[in-house]
């Protein structure tokens, strides 16, 4: 992973100058090679439930968050997605350059309502050219078998922007754990819900919703 992050890191300056949808395509390769070579080495792959369900118009993905192997797979499985992404991550060299060449919403996780407005407004903008979003509402990972209230931010954006949700549940977290380098070999689940529609509800509303079906799909796939 190393090794790809530094040879990735510095073609992708040299994308700088093309369309970013081309752009985002060869970036991606980065996760994609990381992916493939998950089950070359450790025999982790996974499999994808409700693929039907991605539609062809912008949304908003609403996923659990377990370990770092959804930051590469997300990427690969839905359209070219925008990040919400804490802003420290572009001070990591070579990594960081190429996260920002995929023009995220980096957000000052400590910056309280005025994080929250910057995502809004800047959802709303891409949204509006055409861009999906990309949002982990539980803020930081969360091991299997534990559960974290979901932060309004994404909810607030749904609310704001009318886009529909798609929820995306894993088990990641059981054979990739938060902050350990050992892997577990198997097959990690992905399951896609339906479009969740949006309009006409409130950012509550549409938080509980989302938060009440990834929470039952994961006690599906947790406990295999």
């Amino acid at each position: 992973m190393g090794i790809l992050t530094f040879v990735f890191g510095v073609l992708c300056l040299f994308t700088i100058f093309i369309p970013y949808k081309l752009r985002y395509r060869i970036i991606i390769y980065w996760s994609a090679y990381n992916l493939w070579w998950l089950g070359v080495t450790c025999g982790l792959h996974y499999t994808i439930t409700g693929e039907e369900n991605i539609p062809n118009y912008p949304c908003i993905v609403m996923s659990n968050h377990q370990s770092t192997w959804e930051t590469l797979a997300l990427g690969n499985i839905f359209p070219p997605l925008t990040w919400v992404v804490k802003r420290e991550l572009f001070f990591i060299p070579i990594f960081g350059w190429g996260l920002a060449l995929t023009h995220p919403i980096a957000l000052n996780r400590n910056a309280g309502r005025k994080a929250v407005d910057q995502l809004i407004e800047q959802g709303i903008e891409k949204i509006n050219n055409g861009h999906w979003i990309l949002i982990f509402p539980e803020g930081t990972r969360t091991p299997p078998n534990t559960k974290r209230k979901f932060k309004i931010g994404g909810a607030l954006l749904a609310e704001k922007s009318g886009a529909p949700i798609i929820p995306v549940a894993h088990n990641s977290g059981n054979f990739w754990a938060r902050k350990q380098l050992t892997k577990k070999p198997g097959t990690i689940q992905v399951v896609i819900g339906e479009p969740i529609k949006t309009q006409g509800k409130s950012a509550e509303q549409i938080n509980q919703q989302v938060y009440d079906w990834i929470s039952a799909q994961r006690e599906a796939i947790e406990k295999v």
